[in-house]
């Protein structure tokens, strides 16, 4: 009977220690709604910064899918919590017109080194000598990439509503390609789809695409196609004075880009913990373009992006639990 008593007294103890320790988090009882668009390669990146606020304690719900105008209005009002793919600079007008810094909260770079712009197949290009898309202007090059025969080369382009949709429409018209080339727009996933296709087949593609993104895991720069530079930087509203040359001197028309989490400001200022997390939650681009490339491969089910998260988290578990008691320590500062 004492050696049960004894027990008793130090599970008493341990459930008390567990209940004080639950208590303690400083994310208790207060509710997180994470904000995407529809591009289900975005997921990863999301639940990862759910997961790191789930430990910190906080109720997170499921990620809500919309196009990127209304994530930002979404967070600038408070109806959404965070956005866990702020592009800076290709949403700088989006992210402006919602309000900016004064309606956001926005430390720390959680994806550095995005890349994106325009390529065509290695095969055109190294035929016709074909470097810059200032080319295009020329009928018989554009005509070379014209799927549909109106004489225009397709460029597989951006889905309605995206950040990269106003810069091509800015380029075509800085760069004098509104009479040879025709920007597609559409389903993003399905028009690369179509693109790869073509290229399969040996046909000429020209098209728009990003990193990290699995797109450059198929067809790979430098092997399968070629960036293709512009005449000289130019860019749209906000980015307008924005210089794209890289310090090697090629210029492909778009700025290397940051990835941030971009959260509700009056949030992020009564939840310090939740903020300090968004300020130093760092994941590096090769591990991004690697998850999308399994997805591409066929494990894309909300269970296989789960495992993806978990399986990260686990092979970086001390960098993970870094974030978390980091978070949790500016919580009672």
């Amino acid at each position: 009977m004492r050696t049960t008593g004894i027990w008793a007294i130090a599970l008493t103890t341990l459930l008390g220690s567990q209940v004080a320790s639950a208590a303690d988090l400083p994310g208790k009882g207060i509710s997180v709604q994470p904000i995407q668009s529809t591009i289900s390669e975005e997921t990863f990146q999301t639940l990862l910064v759910s997961k790191a606020l789930e430990k910190l304690g906080y109720d997170v719900k499921e990620p809500r899918e919309v196009d990127y105008n209304v994530a930002y209005t979404s967070i600038a009002a408070g109806d959404a919590t965070f956005l866990a793919v702020n592009w800076d600079q290709l949403h700088a007008d989006q992210y402006q017109a919602a309000g900016g810094d004064n309606k956001f909260y926005r430390e720390g770079a959680y994806v550095s080194g995005a890349a994106q712009g325009y390529l065509i197949d290695k095969k055109t290009a190294e035929q016709y000598h074909i470097t810059n898309v200032e080319q295009l202007k020329d009928p018989k090059i554009a005509k070379l990439f014209d799927t549909n025969g109106d004489g225009k080369a397709d460029l597989t382009g951006c889905t309605p509503g995206w950040g990269c949709e106003t810069v091509i429409n800015h380029h075509i018209e800085a760069y004098g390609l509104g009479k040879t080339v025709e920007h597609n727009q559409g389903n993003y996933a399905a028009m690369i789809s179509d693109t790869i296709t073509r290229f399969k087949e040996g046909k000429p593609v020209l098209y728009y695409t990003w990193t990290p993104y699995w797109v450059s895991d198929v067809m790979v720069p430098g092997r399968d196609v070629v960036w293709l530079q512009v005449p000289f930087s130019s860019l749209p509203g906000k980015m307008k004075d924005v210089d794209t040359k890289l310090p090697n001197g090629a210029n492909y028309g778009f700025p290397v880009n940051t990835m941030h989490i971009a959260a509700n400001k009056q949030w992020a200022q009564a939840n310090p913990a939740a903020a300090k997390l968004f300020a130093i939650m760092k994941l590096p681009i090769a591990d991004v373009n690697a998850q999308n490339l399994r997805m591409h491969a066929g494990q894309a089910s909300e269970a296989d992006i789960q495992n993806h998260v978990n399986g990260w988290i686990k092979a970086h578990q001390a960098t993970f639990d870094g974030w978390v008691k980091t978070a949790a320590e500016a919580a009672k500062s």
